[in-house]
């Protein structure tokens, strides 16, 4: 318990999380997918670069950045290796892991050679390095991709910066056996509820944000979401019709589901 405190306080805002719980999964390394292994030779990647079988991702339990990648390594169907960093002892801060990130936070993405940071562009990759495997996140046509790439860009500037905050005051805060401050919380739901109200718009003539087929620009939300709709600023979700049926859409899809299940155990 102490030691899933103090690793919580070194991810501050950054390390909200959906569940509280051991996991067996995260003990160090594990194969976390089932999925039979990715054939990369029928891929076509730039000369010289060299990609091992496995992909590792270098996260921790309790980082929904680190949720993000895993949903996504799931979506596509691929196989990796989950590498537990352990921030209650700084590796994150330490070598090796800062050949990684030298920001030293997590997650990190190691595929072959080529080394990775900051969850959204770990997304990106995986989206379009692996287009042809499992499912499409990033439409091929130019003009759908740019509209993908706009609610991309509203998540993580707009939706983000007001949900992050929401989430570290009355989930990582309590957790903590810290104050939440009530004036923040009002301050934020208000900016959220604004959000919320440009998306409850767009959704009224759009299966999903970035259009009718499912794409990172909602796969980006579901961390925050989920870890969000076991607090009251659910209110503002359900309070908007279009909102709600697609929030519970995208966290009932099972690559996510998967994740969900992997942090209960």
């Amino acid at each position: 318990m102490q030691n899933a405190k103090i690793e919580m306080s070194r991810l501050l805002e950054y390390a909200h999380r959906e569940k509280r719980g051991k996991s067996t999964f995260f003990s160090q390394r594990t194969a976390a997918c089932s999925c039979p292994p990715l054939d990369k030779k029928q891929l076509s990647f730039p000369l010289g670069h060299n990609y091992s079988m496995v992909m590792k991702l270098h996260g921790h339990p309790f980082s929904p950045a680190t949720h993000r990648v895993m949903a996504c390594l799931e979506e596509k169907g691929l196989e990796y290796e989950f590498v537990h960093i352990d921030l209650s002892t700084g590796q994150h801060k330490k070598e090796p892991f800062l050949s990684l990130n030298p920001f030293g936070q997590v997650p990190a993405l190691e595929d072959g050679d080529l080394k990775l940071f900051e969850s959204r562009a770990i997304t990106q990759y995986l989206a379009n390095i692996y287009a042809d495997k499992g499912t499409p996140l990033v439409p091929q046509d130019p003009k759908e991709k740019a509209i993908v790439y706009v609610w991309m860009e509203v998540e993580s500037h707009k939706f983000d910066a007001a949900a992050a905050k929401l989430s570290y005051e009355l989930v990582t805060k309590p957790m903590l056996g810290m104050t939440t401050d009530d004036a923040v919380v009002e301050e934020h739901q208000e900016k959220l509820g604004k959000v919320l109200d440009v998306y409850e718009s767009r959704l009224t003539g759009s299966k999903y944000l970035g259009g009718e087929a499912f794409s990172l620009a909602d796969f980006h939300h579901l961390p925050i979401v989920s870890s969000l709709f076991g607090t009251k600023t659910k209110a503002l979700f359900d309070a908007r019709p279009n909102v709600s049926g697609w929030c519970a859409g995208i966290l009932a899809r099972p690559a996510w589901q998967k994740v969900v299940e992997k942090m209960k155990h």
